[in-house]
């Protein structure tokens, strides 16, 4: 395969029309055959790739180029998740404004270059494929949701995402709920996940405040989690935060199959096995 046709595939997968902005192929290559796939591939593990004959090094998070610096594009995402999720659009734009405006700011201060330039000099083909696979996993995480009743409680969904996906049940972290408690009605349930990064605090509060009563985050900050109990943790509402690395193991396994389906050796770095679902 080549690093395009590999693209292609996980945006097939993912149902996705264009490339999203923090996805890239910093060095294209064709004739793959083995595959280092990791959720962060940076000096150390591209001279590795190398070195062990691998033909790409495939990361999750973004790497270099525009992919790193136009985040804010990304997390513009939250809009539309929002949106479907009851929130008015005017609240769900401003609840993304302050970010946006940071990620433009803060991508001025990024190295950008730097491992995409080694990958150059080592001559490995090189990419990396966030959103995709991250909505990939969102769609895990909002199918398994819904299979549970409104009046079901958070221990109920808790159990069921550990039960449903081998992601959480073999991952050292746990699902923890941040806000409200796990004998709480779960009610509206909207999975936060696949724009970039968390929304914080100003997209959680927009769910929070236009009928949503549990959303999910894969990792939260704890400010943030501290700010949101606070004001939420008494009304019923509730903020389940499921991992980082799990949560993003549950949308790049399903894509490292398909990969394996096709006759390609994937060999997995630091990723949390999947197994059910």
């Amino acid at each position: 395969m080549t690093t395009e046709e590999i693209l292609a595939l996980a945006l097939a997968m993912a149902r996705l029309d264009e490339v999203p902005a923090d996805t890239a192929i910093y060095c294209p290559g064709e004739g793959i055959r083995r595959i280092l796939v990791g959720i962060d591939l940076e000096g150390a593990e591209l001279i590795l790739a190398k070195e062990r004959g691998f033909d790409l090094a495939l990361a999750h998070h973004p790497a270099g180029g525009t992919a790193v610096l136009r985040m804010d594009e990304v997390f513009a995402r939250h809009i539309g998740l929002m949106v479907e999720a009851g929130v008015p659009e005017a609240v769900a734009r401003a609840a993304v404004e302050e970010k946006r405006y940071e990620d433009r700011i803060t991508g001025q201060i990024r190295n950008y270059d730097r491992l995409p330039a080694l990958a150059r000099l080592l001559g490995i083909a090189y990419m990396n494929i966030h959103t995709p696979l991250d909505e990939i996993g969102r769609r895990r995480m909002a199918e398994a949701a819904a299979e549970l009743a409104p009046h079901a409680i958070v221990a109920d969904l808790i159990a069921h995402l550990c039960a449903r996906f081998g992601e959480f049940r073999h991952a050292l972290t746990e699902i923890q709920c941040l806000v409200g408690d796990g004998r709480n009605r779960l009610g509206h349930v909207a999975v936060a996940h696949g724009a970039g990064t968390n929304g914080g605090y100003p997209v959680a509060k927009a769910y929070f405040d236009h009928g949503v009563d549990t959303v999910i985050y894969i990792h939260c900050q704890p400010a943030v989690a501290k700010q949101l109990a606070r004001e939420y943790g008494s009304t019923g509402k509730n903020l389940v935060v499921t991992g980082h690395i799990a949560s993003d193991s549950l949308g790049i396994n399903p894509f490292l199959s398909a990969l394996g389906e096709r006759g390609l050796e994937v060999v997995p770095l630091g990723l949390v096995p999947p197994g059910g679902g």
